[in-house]
């Protein structure tokens, strides 16, 4: 079975065990990803085209790696003009492994993984240690005197 998927604004043909490189996907290694602009599904049954989008239809993966590409340079000259500028770019990209690919009403097969959150310090003692804190900034800013002013004061003018 193979599915035809759009991301990045880009169209990539995908089968399950695929590896593939797309634009860059927000996330770590390890993450799941589910790509649900599919636009088209092939197999056994034959093909399925949506229009544009087949509804229900998924592509999970897990995002391997995101990385930079290779370096494109940018040469710029003007001849006679004594005129070179050189530059160099590099564009991020992520990795995908695909797992998965979900018909339209079926239920997937692999989990979603759900990354496990850093316990939450409990809501009290963090609104007890404000005040204490702010305390002394809003004392220092009291004793502070007024700034000088950034300029000679101007002179009365003198009359002959």
């Amino acid at each position: 079975m193979y599915a035809v998927i759009k991301t990045g604004g880009k169209q990539y043909k995908v089968a399950e065990g695929d590896r593939l490189v797309v634009e860059k996907i927000d996330g770590e290694a390890g993450d799941q990803v589910v790509f649900g602009e599919v636009l088209m599904l092939g197999g056994e049954n034959g093909v399925t085209v949506g229009s544009p989008l087949i509804d229900g239809a998924q592509v999970i993966g897990e995002l391997v790696d995101v990385r930079k590409g290779e370096k494109v340079i940018v040469f710029k000259k003007r001849r006679r003009q004594n005129y070179r500028r050189t530059k160099g770019h590099r564009q991020w990209e992520a990795f995908v492994a695909i797992s998965e690919i979900v018909l339209p009403g079926a239920k997937p097969k692999t989990a979603a993984k759900a990354k496990a959150k850093p316990a939450a310090k409990s809501e009290d003692a963090p609104a007890k240690a404000a005040p204490k804190a702010a305390a002394p900034k809003a004392a220092a800013k009291a004793e502070k005197p007024p700034p000088k002013p950034h300029r000679k004061p101007r002179l009365p003018a003198m009359t002959i």
